[in-house]
């Protein structure tokens, strides 16, 4: 069945959206991200308009990413005193990253800065994290040690000043790189229409070296407030949010995180960084792709453009 949505002005099969939300919501419960980094590319896939595609997205991912740490705090894997310091910093960073879109919608720049963000984040950080995970499954069956933190290991980050004791990560170290990733994650929700949890996921198991059954729950619970506010900040000041989509996806959503989140507690810290990491590389390489490979149709008129 066709439905019309009327901010993004096309019709789309709602099956189609129903299926991307649920299986958005799937990975959003399995690797604590809020699933934008996949879902964002889809919509515009689909031909959805990017900026309508990024402020859309911010919405459903508020609903997948809510189930999904709702489950975790149920099983205990949630770090409720991490999140809110994340959270802290995600706030201002959101206000940051609107302002920026704003005046890139404005001088009509905003689609082509998308689609390179997308490119250069999710490039770097997969390649990143698929070598290193990698690594560490091969040191795994090896028997090798897999690279976990020991008690009373030590980086340069313990030596940041005010320092605050994390006791469900077992970690006492400087809420100033904490801020500092929520800053990020809430910049990046505003201009790529994602939860920032393919950033925020390893940095905190490579930078901040939380447990990792602990670092999924705890980045959903950031993610939940933050693209809350990033969804408030577009509707008011780019107009671009689609709600009727975003109830469509959130319907999926919801559903998806459960599922996500039970088969994600069975898997092993370095397999789930493997998957997501195959994930981010994937959406890159087509992301790119897109971006260099010549259109079928060449020029194309729109309503948005002036005559």
């Amino acid at each position: 069945m066709q439905i019309y949505l009327p901010i993004a002005e096309m019709s789309v099969h709602i099956l189609l959206l129903l299926g991307m939300g649920a299986a958005v919501g799937f990975l959003s419960g399995m690797f604590g991200v809020g699933g934008g980094f996949l879902m964002t590319p889809l919509l515009i896939f689909i031909g959805i308009p990017p900026a309508v595609a990024v402020a859309t997205e911010a919405n459903q991912i508020v609903a997948s990413s809510v189930s999904g740490a709702l489950a975790h705090w149920r099983r205990r894997s949630l770090d409720l005193k991490m999140g809110c310091v994340l959270l802290a910093g995600g706030g201002v960073g959101s206000f940051f990253g609107v302002a920026i879109f704003s005046r890139l919608k404005a001088i009509g720049q905003v689609d082509l800065m998308i689609s390179l963000a997308y490119v250069l984040f999710l490039g770097i950080i997969g390649s990143l994290m698929l070598i290193e995970s990698l690594q560490a499954i091969r040191k795994a069956r090896g028997g090798a040690q897999t690279g976990r933190r020991k008690p009373g290991s030590h980086t340069w980050i313990h030596g940041l000043p005010f320092k605050m004791r994390f006791r469900q990560s077992k970690l006492y170290i400087s809420a100033i790189p904490v801020v500092l990733i929520g800053f990020v994650v809430g910049v990046l929700a505003a201009i790529m229409g994602v939860g920032g949890g393919f950033i925020m996921v390893p940095a905190m198991i490579y930078l901040l070296r939380m447990p990792t059954n602990v670092v999924v729950g705890t980045s959903l619970f950031q993610i939940v407030f933050v693209t809350a506010l990033v969804t408030v900040l577009h509707s008011v000041n780019t107009q671009t949010v689609d709600i009727l989509l975003a109830l469509i996806l959130l319907a999926g959503g919801v559903a998806g995180a459960q599922v996500g989140a039970i088969v994600g507690v069975k898997l092993k810290g370095e397999q789930l960084r493997a998957l997501l990491a195959a994930l981010v590389v994937a959406v890159c390489i087509k992301m790119g792709f897109d971006l260099v490979v010549m259109p079928a149709d060449l020029y194309s008129i729109t309503s948005g453009g002036t005559h």
